[in-house]
């Protein structure tokens, strides 16, 4: 998780998630987005780049996101 403690919109987004999305890329054209059931899952994707540049935000049913972690 993040090195400082979540806020609470991000402690909510993640208790409540429904999915997880990885986020790559700075810019709209070159930016890449993954959707997965669980933040290991995300996370294992992330890793596959070695960089830790993969965002990953925790998204909920009702569509409220909060970035949780750079993986």
């Amino acid at each position: 998780m993040k090195t400082s403690a979540l806020t609470s919109h991000e402690a909510f987004c993640l208790a409540n998630a429904d999915h997880f999305v990885a986020c790559r890329g700075r810019g709209p054209a070159g930016r890449t987005r993954d959707t997965f059931p669980t933040i290991t899952e995300a996370e294992a994707f992330a890793a596959g780049f070695g960089d830790r540049r993969t965002m990953v935000y925790a998204v909920t049913a009702a569509g409220l996101s909060a970035h949780i972690k750079n993986a």
